[in-house]
């Protein structure tokens, strides 16, 4: 490595530390600021708040590099510029771009380094902070018992200090017992007492001293029912033990977590694609079969099928759910069978998956035989009867007549007589058949109506998630990319305002952030809402800021003076002089 790379490297990676730490502190803050009240004031111990501000600090470490990158470098080529040194690096002949080039490599391995955190160390970070947070905030807050004021922070009970001497020692004391659930009917009363917690406070023995407790029964009286029972009774010391379970940290199992796409990897995260792919098709299935059992009449003589794509992704879906089953099933019974022979268990697993076989056969039958019945019915009774051989057969009509029977076969596809078909016709409507069949078409339509309405829905929110699922896919590649960008758009704007510190170059630093963190918030919702594509959507304000990188890079190579009130006059003048011409 050569001494201006060093130099180069070395006025960039202080800054960079510095930056990172302070914008990862003003995350900290505005993450913490959202579950203040939620989190403090439970009497946890310091280790428990420590370990919930690390888990933030790692979490919210994937939005603070790419301000650290794009503020510390534009600090650094901003400081070079000031100090003439990057004058005097271009006059001995060294390119802007070379002289970017040191932290460039620094950038990209940066930016390989965000990307493997976010896929592999963000998401168990985000688990367990997900996990912990939810125990702090489910936890009842410390307990804390005022003078003169109802405390009711202990389960099924209330109780009322009206002088606290100190920590221990109580003076007029009262309290309802509510556990029966019964309202304000057990009361004691005590003109002073002593609290003392026992067991790593688990437990709280109030000890109480001349008092009296007043109970009484509770039923549903009648005119002639005698009254209820009372009792009272006096002591001149009284133990009542409390259990603070309520207020002791419980960890809840972090397996409850596990279906939240922040905490999954890529490999994870394409495995729930699958499974809600497989959710939305299996709903699309179901409404061909729907419509097809509604319409008997329709799917006579056709088939309702769905496309082939459907149909193919249902039947390799049936496929390994079935073998699936058979794999657990076989597990099970080799671990019975290892528990009673006292063997290790070993399942040979390859011969499950050589059966794998995602093709399978779907055969649908309707009864389609209903309204030939009716119809032959209906003609017995008019005088003429239809035989139905079999199939290889052809019709025979007896038609009864005045004096003699006369017999003909017909084939099966011939068309119906007009005195047929008019005798039919009066039976569908003098009988009203054909009102009962509209309305049970009718019945029909808005059964399947609905039931596509609600099919609709859950296919719709499905999707929704799928989305969400792609949106945290290729937010592990957009959040490691903007790293390099930040850097692509402060690097030559450092070298073009040439001003170092803190003043000039944190408002233009948090103007870009402002600009890429709106842009990521706008296209993430297209995404969401399905207006955009979800790859084009989580990426659109990396493709928005290129341009602005590559336009100051342009113009830093040209020794541009964008940020210098001369060269916009320049450009007024020039513009004066072609108006008078």
């Amino acid at each position: 490595m050569k001494k201006l790379d060093k130099l180069i490297l070395g006025s960039f990676i202080g800054p960079f530390i510095l930056t990172f730490l302070v914008v990862d502190f003003i995350l900290l803050i505005v993450n913490m600021l959202k579950y203040f009240d939620e989190i403090f004031g439970k009497g946890l111990s310091f280790a428990i708040y420590a370990e919930l501000i690390g888990y933030f600090v790692v979490s919210i470490s994937p939005m603070a590099l790419p301000l650290a990158v794009l503020l510390s470098s534009l600090m650094t080529f901003g400081n070079l510029g000031e100090h003439f040194e990057l004058t005097a690096i271009r006059s001995s002949g060294i390119s802007l771009t070379r002289a970017l080039l040191p932290i460039g490599i620094f950038a990209a391995v940066l930016t390989v380094f965000a990307y493997l955190s976010n896929n592999y160390l963000v998401p168990k970070v985000n688990l367990k902070t997900f996990s912990l947070l939810y125990d702090i905030r489910t936890k009842s807050p410390a307990l804390d018992i005022k003078e003169g004021v109802f405390y009711r922070g202990i389960p099924n009970y209330s109780i009322k200090i009206n002088q606290k001497i100190d920590d221990v020692r109580l003076r007029d004391i009262i309290i309802y017992n509510h556990s029966e659930g019964q309202g304000n009917l057990n009361v004691t009363l005590a003109d002073s007492g002593r609290m003392e917690t026992f067991l790593n406070d688990s437990y709280m023995k109030l000890t109480l001293y001349n008092g009296q407790n007043y109970k009484e029964a509770r039923t549903t009286r009648g005119i002639a029912e005698p009254p209820v029972e009372f009792s009272r009774t006096k002591f001149s010391e009284n133990i009542i033990i409390f259990d603070l379970a309520a207020f002791q940290l419980s960890r809840t199992p972090e397996d409850l977590w596990s279906t939240n796409r922040a905490i999954k990897n890529i490999a994870e995260i394409k495995d729930g694609l699958d499974s809600i792919y497989s959710l939305v098709n299996d709903l699309k299935f179901q409404n061909y079969q729907t419509a097809e059992s509604i319409y008997p009449f329709f799917t006579k003589n056709r088939k309702l099928t769905p496309p082939d794509k459907i149909s193919e992704r249902k039947a390799k879906d049936d496929t390994l759910r079935k073998q699936k089953i058979l794999l657990e099933r076989e597990l099970n019974d080799s671990l019975a069978r290892s528990i009673d022979n006292r063997d290790s268990l070993r399942v040979d697993s390859s011969k499950i998956k050589a059966n794998l076989r995602p093709e399978t056969k779907i055969t649908v039958s309707t009864n389609s035989q209903f309204a030939d019945s009716i119809i032959q019915k209906k003609l017995l009774r008019k005088g003429v009867s239809v035989i139905k051989p079999k199939e290889s057969e052809s019709y025979s009509v007896d038609t009864a007549g005045v004096g003699e029977v006369k017999k003909k076969t017909i084939d099966p596809d011939r068309r119906l007589t007009e005195s047929e078909q008019n005798a039919i016709d009066s039976l569908m409507y003098q009988r009203g058949y054909m009102t009962n069949a509209i309305s049970m078409a009718l019945n029909n339509s808005r059964n399947l109506k609905n039931t596509f309405n609600i099919k609709a829905s859950q296919v719709d929110g499905h999707e929704r998630e799928y989305r969400r699922y792609e949106i945290a896919w290729y937010q592990k590649y957009t959040q490691a990319v903007a790293c390099f960008v930040m850097f692509l758009i402060g690097a030559p704007l450092g070298s073009i305002i040439k001003k170092g510190g803190l003043g000039l170059p944190v408002l233009i630093s948090i103007t870009f952030f402002i600009l890429y963190y709106m842009l990521t918030i706008t296209g993430e919702k297209w995404a969401k809402e399905g207006l955009a594509d979800s790859l084009f959507g989580t990426f659109f304000s990396i493709l928005c800021l290129i341009p602005f990188g590559l336009f100051f890079l342009r113009q830093a190579r040209k020794d541009a003076r964008l940020f210098e009130a001369d060269f916009y006059l320049e450009y007024l003048r020039k513009f004066k002089k072609g108006i008078q011409r």
